[in-house]
């Protein structure tokens, strides 16, 4: 979560049964930086670092986190090219980098970032088998659904053959305050090589339990976690 979503924000979460932990969205390079800007700009959060420093600011979060917790640490990164992502990927730290295929701003989306990549996938399948085939942690990317004009399946399929390591699906189901668990179901059937992870209002074990009957390999979790707590322990499903 932009502007949130820390080390010692990911802190407080891990002892309610996180095994991984997302840094970020961070902006990797100076188009993203220059378009967070603009979204700090009409009040939205945003993390607010340049893209130089970028990668020591990440190596001493990611530390940080490390070395108070057992968990893997993800990076979610916006870039317009796949060179930042591939940097990060070098910290020894990071277990993940994050492709940012989901953020909606139309900051972020019109210089070609965020959920603009599912309305393009011969640049995402390019932009990620770079990441993938140079990356020195694993790889991950998330995406968003029930986008107009965008077809899930066909993109799930493009991203796991690419050779990411985890497909990040926020089942967000525009009009209604539940995650379409149809649409995870779909596109849990036609990865055969990436874990899914599935995303979007899961707000109790009940909740959580749905996503992986649905069909995802694991959950995320962003707004319930908002206040750096949850109300129930993950490692009870």
């Amino acid at each position: 979560m932009a502007g949130i979503s820390n080390a010692r924000f990911c802190l407080k979460l891990i002892p309610y049964g996180f095994n991984m932990v997302t840094l970020g969205g961070y902006n990797a390079d100076k188009p993203t930086v220059r378009a967070a800007k603009k979204i700090i700009e009409r009040g939205r959060l945003e993390f607010d670092f340049s893209a130089d420093e970028l990668p020591i600011i990440i190596q001493e979060e990611a530390s940080l986190i490390k070395n108070n917790a057992d968990v893997m640490v993800s990076v979610n990164l916006r870039s317009v090219s796949p060179d930042p992502v591939i940097e990060i990927s070098r910290i020894k730290e990071v277990d993940v980098v994050e492709i940012n295929a989901h953020c909606r701003q139309e900051e972020l989306t019109s210089i070609g970032c965020g959920q603009a990549l599912l309305m393009n996938p011969e640049r995402l399948e390019d932009f990620t088998k770079e990441v993938a085939k140079k990356s020195d942690s694993k790889v991950s990317v998330k995406i968003r659904g029930n986008i107009p004009g965008v077809d899930e399946l066909e993109i799930a399929k493009v991203l796991d053959n690419s050779g990411v390591d985890y497909i990040h699906l926020d089942a967000m189901k525009p009009g209604f305050n539940y995650a379409d668990l149809k649409l995870v179901n779909r596109v849990s059937k036609v990865i055969e090589h990436a874990a899914l992870i599935g995303n979007n209002s899961i707000r109790d074990l009940e909740s959580a339990r749905r996503m992986l009957n649905a069909g995802a390999d694991g959950i995320s979790i962003a707004r319930a976690a908002m206040n750096g707590k949850l109300s129930f322990n993950l490692s009870l499903l």
